[in-house]
């Protein structure tokens, strides 16, 4: 099984700039079919900026090539897999770190791991990993009571009133990963805001800035990155200190607190959570409801399973397993959105893909997004349909990718835990509709978000 975790356009730009680039000599170096360099010093940056996003790109790119695919990334070699088969042939030796939490690292200007070596890298991953399961553990009646909060919300609405999902998912996101994460002095709604007015000037310049260098030419834009970077961290490092002083064991920086991380590699973890768990939290969400806004068939389905598996019972952490059909729901709900398009790993060994030989520091991308709407993996690729979940194939190509089973980035996890505590509190209570004139665009950045605010009208169950 493929060891990687899901990030998108900037994090491969990140992974290039945390290597020394090669010189193109010649595309035909690798033997790989793709595109020539049109610029010594950028490669096919221009290209991947002219369509748009790095995922729009390599649509483009396999269209013409096939399914595996070399461009220029820089003066870096780039090889994209854009198919289920080449993808399981690809073998990178490279298991003790994790993409996402690397490429996030190193734009933040951290260091991946322990600093000791593979072993120690090892250890502060499952450290990361158990911290996020302990405060789900500790905490799941808070994120219920959360949720529930939102849900009460939004039965007070008349029927006719447009309800504004972005902004409605994003607080809830934003309120679990803060309180979950750093504790209960961010149960204080001013501090949430605070933190969120930093959160979101860091998140939207990870997510530009990088691709055109554009954050480097306006100093004005880098220097409210920066004081955004600074304030943030000077709050995760107070935080820290205040836990240890309580001696308090309950949410994701106590377990870490407990570790022999230095105070300085916890704050870096607390920052990679944090940013990371909100905005994939949030966006898992927001498709979520957005799909089943659109099927009334998918909702009663649901709803069926969530009353016979729970009745009128809140939901517990040990039922989630039980709710199968809510769970095919989320993974189709990531396949659909291609929640998180692009995927990436440094080759640091020579391999090979069918007939193709990948060089040895080759910068080797998985075109999730591309796969995920392959008409050769799923029958009817464009169409939402989370019955194509009950195939064990389905399943087990999903699985591959990276977005299921114990592969899956303890972002998503999470995400998907809050999810499904989201679905099986509103589904029961009310019905969801979508507005016939609204048209849902996406952009595809490190996950994919609609580009606009995206609404729904809400109805109470009979």
């Amino acid at each position: 099984m493929l060891d990687f975790a899901i990030f998108a356009v900037t994090f491969v730009i990140i992974l290039v700039g945390a290597v020394l680039y090669l010189y193109p000599s010649s595309r035909r170096a690798s033997g790989i079919p793709g595109l020539n360099p049109t610029d010594e010093k950028d490669g096919n940056l221009q290209d991947i900026v002219n369509k748009g996003s790095l995922h729009e790109f390599l649509v483009s790119l396999h269209q013409e090539f096939g399914s595996v695919a070399s461009f220029w990334f820089g003066s870096r070699l780039g090889v994209s897999l854009g198919s289920v088969q080449q993808l399981r042939q690809h073998i990178n030796p490279n298991h003790s770190t994790d993409s996402f939490e690397t490429m996030l690292k190193s734009l933040l200007g951290y260091q991946s791991g322990m600093g000791g070596g593979a072993s120690e890298t090892v250890i502060r991953k499952k450290m990361y990993e158990s911290a996020i399961n302990n405060t789900l553990k500790n905490n799941f009646p808070l994120v219920l009571k959360l949720v529930e909060e939102l849900v009460e919300k939004w039965k007070s609405f008349p029927e006719d009133q447009h309800t504004p999902l972005c902004a409605h998912l994003l607080g809830l996101a934003m309120k679990t990963v803060t309180q979950l994460a750093l504790g209960e002095s961010f149960r204080d709604d001013a501090e949430v805001i605070s933190f969120r007015k930093n959160h979101n000037a860091i998140w939207s310049e990870i997510g530009k800035g990088y691709l055109d260098g554009s954050l480097e030419k306006s100093s004005s834009r880098k220097g409210h990155y920066e004081k955004a970077l600074s304030e943030m961290e000077s709050v995760l490092l107070s935080v820290a200190k205040a836990r240890k002083a309580q001696r308090k064991q309950t949410v994701f920086v106590d377990t870490l607190l407990q570790s022999s991380l230095t105070e300085r590699q916890i704050m870096e973890d607390c920052m990679v959570f944090t940013l990371a768990g909100c905005v994939i939290t949030a966006n898992l969400c927001i498709w979520a409801l957005h799909f089943l806004s659109a099927s009334e068939e998918v909702q009663d389905k649901l709803y069926q399973e969530l009353d016979a598996v729970l009745g009128s019972d809140p939901i517990t952490l040990d039922k989630i397993p039980q709710l199968r059909y809510c769970q095919q729901v989320l993974n189709e709900t990531v396949r659909t959105a291609k929640l998180t398009p692009v995927a990436a790993r440094l080759q640091e060994v020579e391999g090979k893909v069918d007939q193709h030989v990948i060089p040895k520091e080759t910068l080797v991308i998985y075109a999730l997004g591309v796969v995920l709407q392959d008409s050769d993996t799923w029958s009817a690729p464009y169409r939402f349909d989370p019955d194509r979940f009950e195939e064990e194939s389905v399943r087990k190509s999903f699985c591959l990718l990276g977005f299921s089973g114990n592969q899956t980035c303890p972002e998503l996890r999470f995400a998907y835990t809050v999810a499904t505590v989201l679905l099986s509190t509103l589904v029961r209570q009310l019905k969801l509709h979508r507005l016939k004139e609204q048209v849902v665009e996406v952009r595809s950045e490190l996950v994919a978000t609609p580009k606009d605010e995206t609404w729904i009208t809400v109805s109470k169950r009979n």
